[in-house]
């Protein structure tokens, strides 16, 4: 027997080579429309383009600065909130962190002398930035530990010895808070 040959429009799609041909150029059309600036990031709440041009409010000048071609991931992305937190201190020993004084913070970061980062609520992502008056320079410090009594607008600053935790007593103060990505 013969096979039967089919012609017209319907015998191209029943030809296996070009529906693989179709197929395979379909992941790649898919492939090259997400790395060519179709790919979109959560900014603010807001979903917006990568090439888009984002400003940055700085509260103490009250100046808007164009960020522009960093496609949201340098470390000057995000806005900064400012909340009054009531800020407390403690350092490795067993006194402030009872069991888990093994050297170890929460999310796994290794203690080393010198070291200056915060204990903050589940609601602020590991990596999150803040800037605590009167601590490291009011440099910005990352969220790396959680404490059992971190809740809601409290923060912990670590210290190397309970000395200079004891030093920083209780505080209420006007943290800056870095919204946006979170890089760890």
């Amino acid at each position: 027997m013969e096979k039967a040959k089919v012609k017209g429009f319907c015998g191209v799609f029943l030809n296996r080579r070009i529906v693989l041909a179709a197929i395979l150029l379909t992941a790649i059309i898919s492939v090259l429309s997400c790395i060519v600036s179709v790919v979109y990031t959560k900014a603010n709440g807001r979903i917006t383009l990568l090439s888009a041009t984002v400003t940055e409010v700085d509260d103490s000048e009250g100046t808007a600065k164009p960020n522009v071609g960093n496609f949201g991931l340098s470390e000057q992305s995000g806005e900064w909130q400012t909340v009054q937190m009531r800020v407390t201190a403690y350092c490795p020993c067993p006194k402030c962190c009872g069991r888990y004084s093994d050297g170890q913070t929460a999310n796994g970061h290794r203690i080393r002398p010198g070291d200056a980062f915060v204990a903050a609520d589940k609601e602020h992502p590991f990596g999150t930035e803040m800037v605590v008056p009167g601590y490291k320079n009011t440099e910005p410090v990352k969220v790396l530990d959680r404490g059992g009594a971190i809740r809601g607008n409290r923060l912990d600053v670590f210290f190397g010895s309970h000395q200079q935790a004891l030093k920083w007593g209780v505080k209420h103060l006007n943290v800056k808070i870095r919204r946006g990505l979170q890089m760890q």
